[in-house]
């Protein structure tokens, strides 16, 4: 009797082991220095015990202050956004998640990532989980856009973003395809800040790959939105109204070409109290997950 009850308790040990959710390291090597990377994959809990499911993909990109080598540095890319929900808060988020770090470029001496420490990254913890960082306080009033109605002559993309690391993602996004259970039909990208405006790069330069894009702090021009348009990508636009690192006027006129070009599927949010870390109100709640889960290609 005795023995059957410690195999029975191995087993159940096992089966909540194996239900666990995972975060793996994958190697590549990148195509913008040909170095030795990794990337994070993230396997929701589940996944070991449901084989013949196919599990809807995020990828996600983080922002400025998170770059690094992709080796001993990839562990920034916890600090924020949906993985730090997942593996540090330990949510049930049934996505597969594909993090990547993106290069460095000239930004390490940017005063947010040249005084950065490893000390500050997030640690999930054996028991519990630990306490949600304050969002950004702000003495900045909260007051309506300015009216912008042409930023032609504004650049369309910010310097040595994620649209260099393009292929990478392609590559990656191939890779979790070819490796795990993935439903191609439920791709979906998100970012915040620099990741923002690479999501909206990769959702204009590849929207038929993605079935909804949700750039989160980031303004889009309106020299990309063509293609979105005519795809009709759900786009989840969220925007904060006391952002001090980006400029919300400039939020208006990419949304407003969506509108010219007929495209429908477009939610647009401001949290007019927030300041530019809107992301952890944004990814803390469940409506942006729920919404991503309603949208297929």
């Amino acid at each position: 009797m005795l023995f059957r009850i410690l195999s029975l308790c191995l087993l159940l040990s096992a089966s909540a082991l194996a239900s666990e959710a995972k975060l793996l390291r994958a190697d590549y090597q990148s195509s913008v220095d040909g170095l030795k990377r990794q990337y994070f994959v993230y396997l929701p809990a589940g996944y070991q015990q449901k084989a013949a499911q196919k599990w809807p993909v995020l990828l996600f990109l983080h922002g400025n202050g998170e770059r690094g080598n992709g080796l001993d540095e990839l562990d920034y890319t916890l600090v924020h956004g949906p993985l730090y929900e997942a593996w540090i808060q330990k949510r049930d988020l049934p996505f597969i998640m594909i993090v990547p770090q993106l290069q460095m470029f000239d930004m390490g001496s940017r005063p947010y990532i040249a005084n950065r420490s490893k000390a500050d990254i997030p640690k999930r913890l054996a028991e519990g989980v630990p306490p949600r960082p304050v969002m950004f306080p702000s003495d900045k009033a909260i007051a309506p856009a300015k009216v912008v109605t042409d930023i032609s002559q504004v650049p369309v993309l910010l310097p040595n973003g994620w649209e260099k690391a393009e292929q990478d993602l392609l590559a990656m996004l191939a890779a979790v395809d070819k490796n795990y259970n993935t439903d191609t039909k439920r791709r979906y990208i998100s970012g915040i800040s620099y990741g923002g405006f690479g999501t909206w790069y990769m959702a204009s330069k590849h929207p038929d790959l993605f079935a909804a894009a949700a750039p989160v702090v980031a303004w889009g021009h309106p020299d990309l939105m063509p293609p979105i348009a005519k795809a009709k990508l759900p786009l989840w636009v969220i925007a904060a109204g006391r952002d001090s690192a980006i400029n919300k006027d400039n939020i208006y006129p990419g949304i407003e070409t969506l509108r010219q070009l007929g495209h429908t599927n477009v939610r647009f949010s401001m949290l007019e109290q927030a300041e530019h870390d809107a992301w952890r109100q944004v990814y803390e709640g469940w409506d942006i997950y729920g919404w991503l889960l309603g949208q297929g290609k």
